[in-house]
């Protein structure tokens, strides 16, 4: 009876055992580590403390008083600004002298001064004491601050638009000028 029981408390060891370690292997076939996979719920409203601004250098307190969607845009449109702002480093890195168009200077000087003066007029009003009116105030505020956040959103997505064109077009002129060799 004894031996019993021993083989069967052996065989669920093992079997638990093995079961785990086929656990583990399974998930490193594929690529995942058991355990430290977590669930990012994209609908889950924003938290202030973990947005991180890579080119924006806004004031927080005015954030706070912002929506989850003004908060995403926010967000998109700084990540769109480091792209660019990138592709100009790579520019400069190759000696080729980036060029100020209007395009440039006008959006640069939206997402400097104009967007936190914006935050800044909406933030006050937000603050201002709750009544009737100032709540149609404040809708209309949240609304000029989302065609605001809009336009420069359009701006930003010419601006790559035309970033991603020019660097196809050197590409074709290469690849033109490398056939045209090719005799």
């Amino acid at each position: 009876m004894s031996v019993l029981i021993g083989v069967g408390i052996v065989t669920i060891v093992t079997t638990i055992y093995l079961g785990r370690k086929g656990w583990h292997a399974l998930h490193k076939m594929v690529g995942i580590t058991p355990g430290v996979l977590t669930y990012q719920d994209n609908n889950t409203p924003l938290a202030l403390s973990s947005v991180n601004w890579q080119q924006l250098t806004l004031n927080k307190k005015h954030l706070k008083v912002l929506p989850d969607n003004h908060l995403r845009q926010l967000q998109r449109i700084d990540e769109k600004v480091s792209s660019y702002q990138s592709y100009q480093k790579t520019l400069q890195a190759q000696n080729k002298t980036p060029a100020v168009t209007e395009q440039h200077f006008v959006l640069n000087k939206m997402l400097h001064t104009r967007l936190p003066e914006m935050l800044v007029s909406h933030y006050q009003l937000v603050n201002i004491n709750n009544n009737e009116l100032n709540q149609q105030k404040k809708a209309e505020a949240s609304d000029l601050l989302q065609q605001v956040l809009d336009n420069i959103e359009q701006r930003l997505d010419r601006l790559l638009e035309q970033m991603a064109t020019q660097q196809l077009q050197e590409l074709r002129v290469m690849k033109s000028y490398i056939n045209s060799h090719d005799s």
